[in-house]
C-alpha cells in the first residue's frame, strides 16, 4: 500500500464528505457512513486491498448532490437513480485518486468496485456487498422497520440477504435488534 497516498485519498474523500449537509449522530451523514463501511470492510477483509478500502471511503461520495427525490418516485426512477449514482461515485472517485497521483489500473479497480463490476463472482467485490448489507442492517434497519409496512421490510431483508455471502450472513445474525427486528428478520429468512 502506498500509505502517502492513501491518507491523502482518505482525506479528499472525507473533505467532500464532510460537506454533506444531512447529519447523524452530529456528524456529516456521508462522512460517517464511508467510515463506517471501511471499518467493515476491514473486519470481514482485515488485508482489504488498498483499492478496496479505497472502494468503501467513496461508496457514497457527495451522495446528497444527486436527491431521490430528483428521479419518479416509481420502481423504474428508483433503478436509474441508483445506477446513475453509482457512475456518479465511480467518476468523482477517479477524479479525486488522478489528482493524487494513482495509476490508471488502481483507478480502474476502484472505480470497478464502485460499479460493482463482476459481482458476484469477484472476491473483493462481494466483500463490499457484505460491508454494504452489514452498514443497511446495523445503522439503517432499525429505521426502515419502523417507517415501512412489513412486507416491505421482509422483502429488504430478503433481497440484502440474497446478496450476502455466509460470512457476511454470519456477522449480521451477531448484530443487536429489537424483538420486532428480530421478528421481521427470522419471517424473511424463512420465506
Amino acid at each position: 500500500m502506498d500509505a502517502k497516498n492513501f491518507e491523502a485519498a482518505v482525506r479528499r474523500f472525507d473533505e467532500e464528505n464532510s460537506r454533506d449537509p444531512n447529519s447523524e449522530n452530529g456528524l456529516p451523514r456521508e462522512l460517517l457512513y464511508a467510515q463506517r463501511l471501511e471499518k467493515w470492510v476491514l473486519k470481514l477483509s482485515p488485508n482489504a486491498s488498498e483499492p478496496l478500502r479505497l472502494a468503501a471511503r467513496c461508496q457514497h461520495l457527495c451522495r446528497w448532490q444527486i436527491p431521490r427525490q430528483s428521479y419518479p418516485m416509481t420502481r423504474p426512477g428508483y433503478l436509474k437513480w441508483r445506477a446513475d449514482l453509482k457512475k456518479f461515485h465511480a467518476k468523482m472517485a477517479g477524479d479525486i485518486l488522478r489528482e493524487i497521483g494513482y495509476d490508471d489500473k488502481t483507478i480502474r479497480r476502484v472505480q470497478d468496485l464502485n460499479l460493482k463490476k463482476d459481482f458476484p463472482a469477484d472476491a473483493e467485490t462481494r466483500v463490499l456487498e457484505d460491508a454494504l448489507c452489514l452498514v443497511f442492517l446495523e445503522f439503517q434497519y432499525a429505521d426502515l422497520a419502523a417507517k415501512t409496512a412489513e412486507d416491505k421490510t421482509i422483502n429488504a431483508l430478503q433481497k440484502s440477504w440474497q446478496k450476502m455471502t455466509e460470512a457476511g450472513r454470519a456477522e449480521a445474525l451477531k448484530l443487536n435488534y429489537s424483538d420486532r427486528e428480530k421478528d421481521l428478520l427470522e419471517r424473511a429468512l424463512k420465506t
